[in-house]
């Protein structure tokens, strides 16, 4: 009788393992492709990628890395200046103000590796400000 109760489990913790595999493959491609279209500034295949997936990008942002760096020092290492202001419009002030792995903000990053001028900088100034009244996407 203990049996069937057993086999059960077995099969459920079985299908639950095949079942997360292609997810995490998903997740893995999702990111690959976020943090292309970051470097070769894309923001229309930006967009449309996380529309597809049915993602917002305040959500995700914090979990995505790209080559050891966050979407906006990915975006200000490649000269993405297209694709990093649409990153700092949709994040909100605390994410932007929040510091990243190494302790800095990506504001006081920016001023230190010499991206002070930058559009994206401006962008993230304003949002930071309370000025960025773009809409969620």
């Amino acid at each position: 009788m203990r049996v069937l109760p057993m086999a059960i489990a077995a099969l459920i913790a079985a299908s639950s393992v095949s079942v997360s595999t292609p997810a995490m493959a998903d997740t893995d491609q999702l990111v690959a492709s976020i943090c292309d279209y970051v470097k070769s500034n894309d923001k229309n295949r930006l967009r449309k990628k996380l529309k597809e997936s049915r993602v917002k990008l305040r959500n995700v942002y914090s979990g995505i890395s790209c080559d050891g760096n966050s979407l906006l020092r990915t975006a200000y290492v490649a000269n993405a200046a297209d694709v990093g202001e649409f990153i700092a419009k949709r994040l909100s002030a605390t994410e932007l103000g929040a510091a990243e792995a190494d302790g800095k903000t990506i504001e006081a990053w920016a001023e230190a590796n010499g991206h002070g001028g930058s559009p994206i900088t401006a962008a993230i100034k304003e949002r930071l400000s309370g000025a960025g009244g773009e809409s969620d996407e």
